[in-house]
């Protein structure tokens, strides 16, 4: 069997087989058949397991932004947005050596994912959002920050813990965000955009299929393809979920 990159490339731009862009929209890969170039195309070898391979497409965009940021050993890192791009960050920095891997979400169960994945703290900063002012004290404590979530808060709480000349990794995508500039300047900090991947899904396919990242406990749920509708509405739910999958057969 081969794994899809999912993308087809007309001229300089990328479009994806299956966006998450609402509009204009790229129809996706619910079909029996498509065709592809052989150069979008990872041979996968015998007896490989199909649903963790599915997951390398996150696992590239995680990647990509791991290249980004730099060097990651014996760096303190946070991770803020335990969804599959924030679990798969921290087994990333894991892999890589960070000496700290600290994680922030809303779901306890997300960032239960997340320890096993890698994280040596998890906080729940609903419940506890005192926890964060620990990390601001004397100007910042992270080396590195992959800002996962896209969400306001999460991203000032992340610039307040940066060290000086820190560095963010933006991957997480909304709309206009309004951002601390005094302290991004004050502090020198490098605030770097990323966007999906290139090369780095060959390599998230291999890192897969040799297991030198272990992608499964992220895989929360599995459906049948007659479940769905509820499959959908459980990959909704974050409560309950990180990633869900849907199991088709022959």
């Amino acid at each position: 069997p081969y794994c899809l990159e999912g993308l087809t490339m007309h001229c300089l731009n990328m479009r994806f087989n299956g966006s998450a862009i609402r509009l204009p929209h790229e129809q996706g890969l619910f079909r029996t058949r498509i065709v592809v170039s052989a150069s979008q195309c990872v041979k996968v070898p015998p007896g490989a397991d199909l649903g963790a391979v599915a997951c390398a497409e996150p696992l590239a965009v995680c990647l990509h932004a791991a290249r980004i940021a730099g060097d990651l050993a014996d760096k303190r890192v946070l991770i803020t947005g335990a969804g599959p791009i924030g679990v798969l960050c921290s087994a990333i920095a894991a892999k890589e050596g960070a000496f700290e891997i600290v994680v922030t979400d809303l779901q306890d169960e997300a960032l239960a994912v997340a320890s096993r994945m890698g994280a040596t703290r998890c906080i729940n900063v609903m419940q506890d959002a005192e926890a964060m002012t620990v990390f601001t004290a004397d100007k910042g404590h992270f080396d590195v920050v992959f800002e996962c979530s896209a969400a306001e808060p999460a991203i000032r709480s992340a610039i307040a813990a940066l060290r000086p000349r820190g560095t963010l990794v933006q991957v997480g995508v909304a709309g206009d965000t309004p951002l601390p500039l005094n302290a991004i300047v004050a502090k020198e900090l490098r605030v770097l955009g990323t966007f999906r991947f290139d090369a780095e899904f060959a390599e998230a396919v291999e890192a897969i299929v040799t297991g030198r990242i272990d992608v499964r406990p992220m895989i929360t749920q599995n459906f049948p393809l007659e479940q769905a509708l509820e499959a959908f509405r459980a990959a909704t739910d974050r409560s309950k979920s990180v990633k869900v999958h849907l199991i088709l057969s022959e």
